[in-house]
């Protein structure tokens, strides 16, 4: 029997429930997971989509199935499995969650020993295949007898609150004010008890786990789903305002007027807390808006590193380059001692550390930032035809105006005063735009309108 495998995607899994995603892809799944990498003890965990529970106890029958033992985490983030795989030296990590797609998709994330990646070249490709073919699936005793793995719940929220405050090497001022917004997503119930650990004040948002996701997708990304933590930052007269992301490995930073805070600048203020904790370190960053992260790393002694955009990409550059942080302008942070992994909790303590360590306001932290820098935002469009084609043309064009041309990841075109970004998206149909400037906003606005209208036609 054949099984749909449109899901996959670059170097995770998300498809519509239950076309593409349901119970049996995901048995499927936990076999071919535990076929490839013939594990002995496997993390899983989900997100509050209203498949997840569901398709996580498929995928472990499938585990188990197999013989491999499974620790279910239960309702937490992507983080907490990363960091469950990891800690506990499990041979593998799998999370159901379709991070911030809308609710009717779902999926997952999968991590080997030592919290590493599956990506296309590192196992998913050859998961895909056995899953299509819904088989043949190894037993994991070679003896041709499966044995039922055994089955754990275990609620490791305590414990990973425990850890991630303990990367803090300051107080939080007490008198700080913080607007959360969980978006009805994994986030909530970690943050509430986040909170009695915390000095100062957090407000929480849409705090109950939800899939049907009452108040918006947990996406921040998307303009229309930030009013509301902007709204309440002025209400609260908040220092702060932090939103998660469905499986909370992403924060969004809003200021205390409500301003929405491009993750860009945050790499910046991540990279100068990193270097003074760790001097000289490298500082891994994507190709999609690069001039602030370089001279803030620059400047605080690191040395900048460039990788391609994307997680597997992203945590193999810093394990080659022993680097101690990343950051990705679309919210991801890593960090070396989290098993190089991203995570959304990390950040926003560092951030309030950052706060609490300095007399300004967070506007006044990122206001030099955004006239010395101004960005674009990213612009996504929905290509008819042949994107490459599309895509060379407007390389060959900007070539001829002066530009100079690379290809870290997808095309990169760099003036003088300029430069722009224009990749294909790795896990959906989209061409994505994003446009600099050195320090003249109007010059970025007027490019990146004639790059959009070269796009759209």
């Amino acid at each position: 029997m054949t099984i749909d495998t449109s899901a996959f995607k670059a170097y995770d899994i998300r498809g519509i429930y239950p076309d593409q995603i349901n119970t049996l892809f995901m048995y499927a799944l936990g076999k071919a997971f535990a076929t490839r990498f013939s594990p002995k003890q496997v993390v899983i965990g989900y997100d509050s989509r209203l498949s997840s529970e569901e398709l996580a106890e498929a995928l472990s029958n499938g585990l188990r199935d197999s013989g491999a033992d499974v620790i279910d985490l239960g309702l937490c983030g992507s983080e907490m499995v990363y960091y469950a795989t990891g800690k506990y030296e499990t041979d593998g990590g799998m999370m159901i969650t379709a991070s911030h797609n809308p609710k009717e998709y779902n999926g997952c994330k999968m991590v080997t020993r030592g919290a590493r990646p599956v990506g296309g070249e590192t196992g998913l490709n050859d998961i895909k295949q056995l899953v299509a073919d819904n088989g043949p699936f190894a037993h994991i005793d070679g003896e041709g007898e499966t044995r039922c793995g055994d089955y754990e719940k275990r609620d490791i929220s305590d414990e990973f609150i425990t850890y991630v405050t303990n990367t803090l090497t300051s107080d939080i001022r007490p008198d700080l004010n913080v607007v959360v917004n969980s978006g009805n997503g994994a986030a909530g119930p970690l943050i509430n008890k986040l909170s009695s650990k915390l000095p100062c004040t957090l407000y929480p948002m849409f705090g109950e786990p939800d899939g049907n996701f009452p108040n918006g997708v947990p996406n921040p990304l998307l303009p229309e789903c930030r009013e509301d933590t902007a709204g309440a930052v002025l209400e609260k007269n908040a220092d702060l305002g932090v939103a998660f992301d469905g499986d909370f490995d992403r924060c969004f930073f809003f200021d205390e007027n409500g301003r929405f805070i491009e993750g860009y600048y945050i790499v910046g203020l991540m990279a100068k807390q990193i270097l003074e904790k760790y001097p000289g370190a490298r500082i891994v960053h994507d190709p999609r808006l690069t001039w602030h992260t370089i001279e803030i790393v620059n400047k605080y002694g690191g040395e900048p590193v460039l990788s391609k955009t994307g997680h597997a990409y992203i945590k193999a550059k810093m394990r080659e380059d022993d680097a101690v942080y990343a950051g990705e302008m679309s919210a991801h942070h890593y960090f070396k001692d989290f098993w190089y992994c991203d995570s959304g909790i990390l950040p926003f303590l560092l951030l309030l550390e950052l706060l609490s360590q300095t007399d300004k306001r967070m506007s006044e932290l990122v206001d030099e930032a955004f006239e010395r820098y101004p960005v674009s935002g990213e612009f996504n469009t929905r290509i008819e035809g042949d994107p490459v084609k599309l895509v060379n043309r407007i390389a060959d064009e900007y070539e001829q105006l002066g530009g100079k041309v690379s290809y870290p990841d997808g095309l990169t075109v760099e003036f003088d005063t300029w430069r722009f970004s224009l990749r294909l998206s790795n896990t959906e149909p989209l061409l994505r735009l994003n446009v600099e400037s050195r320090g003249d906003r109007d010059l970025m606005q007027q490019k990146t309108d004639e790059l959009l209208s070269k796009i759209q036609k």
